[in-house]
């Protein structure tokens, strides 16, 4: 149930009316507010204050200042007089219905023709912005056309003159040769005189001969342009060898017995491999730079191999292989250290991370898989588990099957599973 607010206090004058409306701690807002011509509502929950008013008001010019925890209302008359209370006495609860219904219809027609209004100005405007931005294009189109017509029509102005200048010059240079050419006519008139004068009466030997001459400077003419001909083509071209360059290859085996893609394949992960180092360690802080490198330390981790030094290899090796964690050498290298050290079943975990990375098979990597296969073999027989042992043994000798020493442990594999299934 809303509160409804009964204290205000309000004073006139002819023309308009002051009111005071105490929020009570309330916080008010010009949506809270309504009021038409006759009609005064302020709904700010739970408080409400509705007033039918004793005469209409002008609620356009009209105006609610919200501040200091009340609401101050100037309302303008419509008619200049003194009323005799702020509401209309007597109003019943129909009126009271009728006229708020009639406020709201008002308020909504209204509010539609302000949208409706602000439309059509919106409209207008736009309409004018398009208008203006066409004359604007349409006068910059014309000073465009304007400085065309002004830079052709100089462009012809200066072409006239130049053929203008053209003509006068032409004219100057014919008045001489017309002078050398009357000068000349005379001279030739002389010389083909005398040339008819000769040739008019000629004997018949002269003729012959002169037929024969002739026909012989024909010919020699054609055997000239014919030797000319053949000066003018380009000497034979000297005799030299040349010299064929293959492409070096990294792999010993020919091309069309080489599994390229494998091979590709290959060399692009031990490129990644090599470029590959985890930086990120506690331990690089106090290493040197070299020591800092896995090829620096797995070079290390074999000189202490060959010294005995086992343990001292696997560190050196584990640093290694925390480094770059894809190098297949450290894994190998390990898994003999481990084989001296007895840790059989680290030797066979580093055996086969070795044979993982040692893919796709390769004849760059042959040594490599063969060592991983015999060193895991040799665990397995450690274990006692000679089936392990000989299958590896047996992958060894695939990959290389000259080797006598694989194939010796070998047999001697099947002789001890043969006597174990014996005696059992």
């Amino acid at each position: 149930m809303p509160v409804w607010l009964r204290e205000h206090s309000w004073r006139q004058t002819l023309t308009a009316v002051y009111l005071s409306l105490p929020l009570r701690g309330a916080r008010a807002t010009p949506a809270n507010i309504f009021c038409s011509e006759q009609y005064l509502k302020v709904s700010i929950p739970p408080f409400l204050f509705e007033a039918i008013l004793y005469a209409p008001v002008d609620d356009t010019n009209s105006t609610a200042k919200i501040g200091n925890g009340n609401i101050f209302f100037t309302l303008y008359k419509k008619e200049p007089a003194m009323w005799d209370s702020l509401t209309l006495a007597n109003a019943g609860k129909k009126k009271l219905q009728h006229l708020r219904e009639n406020a709201v219809l008002k308020a909504q027609e209204k509010a539609k023709e302000e949208t409706e209004a602000k439309k059509i100005t919106k409209q207008e405007h736009k309409r004018y912005a398009l208008e203006a931005t066409m004359k604007l294009e349409e006068a910059e189109r014309k000073r465009i056309e304007d400085l065309k017509e002004k830079e052709r029509q100089k462009v012809a102005k200066e072409l006239e003159f130049w053929k203008n200048q053209r003509k006068d010059a032409d004219k100057y240079k014919s008045i001489p040769k017309k002078r050398e050419s009357h000068q000349e006519i005379e001279p030739l008139k002389e010389r083909k005189n005398e040339k008819t004068n000769k040739t008019r009466i000629p004997n018949e030997g002269t003729s012959k001969i002169r037929l024969k001459s002739t026909k012989g400077r024909h010919g020699s003419c054609s055997i000239f342009s014919q030797n000319l001909k053949e000066e003018q083509l380009p000497p034979p071209r000297a005799v030299a060898t040349i010299k064929v360059n293959f492409t070096p290859r990294v792999f010993p085996t020919a091309l069309r017995e080489s599994r390229v893609a494998e091979e590709e394949e290959w060399l692009h992960k031990q490129a990644e491999a090599r470029r590959r180092i985890n930086s990120d360690l506690s331990e690089l802080e106090d290493l040197k730079e070299e020591e800092k490198n896995p090829d620096w330390l797995k070079d290390k981790g074999n000189k202490m191999f060959a010294t005995g030094n086992y343990l001292g290899a696997v560190n050196a090796y584990n640093l290694a292989v925390r480094l770059n964690d894809k190098l297949p050498l450290l894994y190998l290298n390990r898994a003999a250290c481990h084989l001296k050290l007895r840790n059989l079943h680290k030797a066979i975990e580093d055996s086969s991370k070795a044979l993982e990375l040692l893919t796709p098979p390769v004849p760059d990597n042959e040594n490599a898989r063969v060592k991983a296969h015999v060193r895991r073999g040799t665990a397995f027989c450690q274990l006692e588990l000679y089936t392990e042992g000989l299958q590896d043994y047996e992958a060894a000798l695939k990959i290389d099957p000259k080797n006598k020493n694989i194939e010796k442990d070998a047999e001697k594999i099947r002789h001890l599973i043969q006597g174990t299934m014996q005696s059992s």
